[in-house]
C-alpha cells in the first residue's frame, strides 16, 4: 500500500496515511486516508471549477486613460 505524509491534527505532527480498504474499488487511488498513529481519517479531493467568460472579463483589470 501506498502512504503519503500529512498533518495529522491529533497526532499534532506529519504523520504517515493510508487508504483503508476500499469497498469502492478505488484501490490504492482511494480518497480517504487514514492515519497509521492514531487512525483517524482524512477525505481528500480534488475538483475542478470551470471559469466562465463572465468571470474572466471581470477580472481583467481596467485600463484607464488621461483625458
Amino acid at each position: 500500500m501506498s502512504h503519503r505524509d500529512l498533518y495529522c491534527d491529533v497526532c499534532e505532527g506529519v504523520a504517515p496515511f493510508e487508504p483503508p480498504p476500499c469497498v469502492d474499488g478505488h484501490g490504492t487511488d482511494c480518497p480517504e486516508l487514514i492515519c497509521t498513529g492514531c487512525g483517524s481519517a482524512v477525505v481528500v479531493s480534488a475538483f475542478a471549477v470551470p471559469v466562465t467568460r463572465l468571470a474572466a472579463r471581470r477580472r481583467q483589470p481596467v485600463h484607464r486613460r488621461a483625458a
